[in-house]
């Protein structure tokens, strides 16, 4: 029994194929059985402990200062796209005091972090979401909406799966912090041998890291100078080997960007390394309790509606309409909106754009790539990405007990964010045991959640193949559950995801503030510190309201005058001379 979806990109029509037709959006959870209950959900959960400080001793723009109370005029802001980096914007604008609509095409929100449930019951998210300890933006939007207790806490190491149950680890399980926990775990790991590891650590010596410790804003410059040139290139002209990349951080730049060391930017990789070296907490691993609709965006979503956000589903932007003004302003005038067969014209003070990377391609008019901020847009690609959901008769991770490994009556297995340099998904995880509260079902095992990266080989191939392809894998990984049967299974397939974060792409990332005054972009594509992930499509939401709010009372005027010229021109017997426009 399967499901398929195919999602060829955020933000365009969904079409759903299979058994997943008749959805519902509620995040309801399934109750958890006592045992696993009291076995888990107690673990520390709580972001008040083992955070990074992002405030001290940290780069400035990874974790902006809190914003000053806004004392201009209310805005009306429409944003476009109800995923983390909408959300973010809108949190920020509600907190302000402006009124917010949100405008989402799909029937769901969260964006690439949505999640839905199949009219079986099955819990279907678009990926596989891990929390590093070092994403203070989204966690101050988590507290703030009250969804601080919604993470679970995994072991301070890193996992890898190796051929035959082979496992291999970064260890920074340390009693001494930063940066000597993250020495000891390079030093002491065995999924590099001896040599690799002496390359390894001279390579990583003689990056901008070491800066990192004295000085991070400097070592931040170094590092995005360092974006013309891929991983692989920066790593082995620092001594380390082939087989370090291929055994150890090609899965890990899978995690982080969907594409290996060769093609991946320097900057990209240098950037979690650079925190990871600093940040004792920086590489500690979360990830949620249960589904992101329940966990993540269920939160922010009431949050918003409670302060008077709206949220119109199913509404997409068919196009903006713009106008520019006789001294060569161009301005944004309202948004075309349509839902099935109803349509209307949006309009604002500000609009905000929060699309991912062919969202915002769609949705800018073609005239404005005479404008190289816009056309610089178009340079940006995204990256394919299936991901696969197995649920088994047992517990496939356990490596340890045969016996345990076939019964149901207890949770068995690895609990944790797994790597692997020896299968199509570089990393995985087993749901029923890193979040159980949708995913564990009483009476069944391991529910398997495989990120096929890259995704281009498998996205014209039906689903059944693709099944059976990992679960072939899964096998070779993990032997030991020869015979275990797949009881259920889904494939979503994304036509592009995060954006290629390859070589010299870095200064193509556009800014939130655009060259026309009223229109706002965000995304985690756009330009901030981070890299394209959960906390920097927080932060870029961070950023754009920063912009709205500075920019209020010139937003607020020429809302006026824009209002002022609409109402005047629909009327056949006045005329306007506040502001003409061509």
């Amino acid at each position: 029994m399967s499901s398929s979806i195919l999602l060829p990109a955020a933000g365009s029509r969904t079409g759903f194929r299979g058994d997943t037709a008749g959805l519902f959006f509620s995040g309801g959870r399934r109750p958890m059985p006592f045992q696993l209950k009291g076995q888990r959900l107690f673990v520390r959960a709580s972001l008040d402990s083992n955070v990074s400080d992002m405030s001290v001793n940290a780069p400035k723009g990874l974790f902006p200062p809190e914003p000053e109370h806004y004392r201009g005029p209310k805005l009306k802001v429409a944003i476009i796209g109800a995923g983390l980096a909408g959300m973010s914007t809108a949190v920020e604008l509600l907190d302000q005091g402006h009124e917010v609509d949100i405008y989402e095409s799909r029937p769901f929100i969260g964006g690439k972090v949505g999640s839905f449930v199949d009219r079986r019951g099955n819990h279907i998210e678009m990926g596989l979401h891990v929390f590093f300890g070092c994403y203070n933006n989204l966690f101050r939007l988590m507290k703030k909406v009250g969804a601080d207790k919604n993470l679970l806490v995994k072991d301070h190491t890193h996992t890898f799966i190796n051929k035959g149950g082979q496992i291999g680890e970064l260890d920074f399980r340390f009693p001494v912090g930063a940066p000597i926990h993250g020495i000891r775990a390079f030093l002491a790991t065995n999924q590099l041998k001896t040599y690799d590891k002496a390359r390894n650590a001279l390579a990583l010596a003689l990056s901008p890291v070491v800066r990192a410790l004295v000085d991070p804003d400097g070592a931040m410059r170094d590092i995005r100078n360092l974006d013309g040139i891929s991983f692989s290139d920066w790593f082995l002209s620092k001594g380390g080997t082939r087989v370090s990349l291929q055994r150890m951080w090609d899965p890990v730049a899978y995690a982080l960007g969907f594409i290996d060391c060769d093609n991946i930017s320097a900057r990209c990789m240098l950037t979690i390394f650079s925190l990871f070296a600093t940040k004792t907490e920086a590489s500690l691993l979360r990830m949620l309790k249960g589904s992101p609709d329940v966990y993540l965006s269920g939160p922010i979503r009431r949050y918003i509606t409670d302060k008077g956000g709206r949220f119109h589903l199913r509404w997409g932007c068919r196009k903006v309409l713009y106008e520019r003004s006789v001294d060569g302003e161009t301005y944004v005038t309202g948004l075309a909106m349509s839902r099935a067969t109803n349509k209307k014209i949006v309009r604002a003070d500000a609009y905000v754009a929060a699309c991912d990377v062919p969202g915002i391609k769609r949705l800018l008019p073609s005239e404005w790539r005479d404008w190289e901020f816009f056309d610089n847009i178009y340079k940006l690609v995204g990256v394919p990405v299936v991901t696969v959901q197995l649920r088994y008769n047992g517990w496939v991770t356990e490596l340890q007990d045969l016996e345990r490994s076939r019964q149901l009556r207890k949770a068995a297995g690895l609990d944790n964010l797994l790597y692997t340099p020896d299968a199509d998904f570089s990393c995985f995880a087993d749901l029923a045991l890193s979040s159980p509260e949708d995913y564990y079902i009483e009476g069944q095992g391991s529910l398997l959640q495989c990120v096929l990266t890259p995704g281009d080989p498998y996205m014209p191939l039906p689903n059944d193949e693709i099944i059976n392809r990992v679960a072939k894998q899964v096998l070779v990984l993990f032997p030991s559950s020869q015979g275990l049967e797949v009881t259920w299974s889904s494939v979503v397939k994304i036509g592009q995801s995060l954006y290629r974060e390859g070589p010299g792409k870095d200064p193509f990332r556009p800014d939130q503030k655009t060259p026309l005054k009223n229109f706002f972009l965000a995304g985690s594509y756009t330009k901030q510190d981070y890299i394209d992930s959960m906390e920097g499509a927080t932060l870029s939401g961070r950023q754009a309201s920063s912009y709205i709010c500075n920019a209020g009372e010139e937003l607020s005027a020429l809302g006026k005058k824009l209002d002022a010229f609409h109402s005047h021109s629909n009327s056949p017997n006045n005329i306007t001379d506040q502001l003409s426009l061509v």
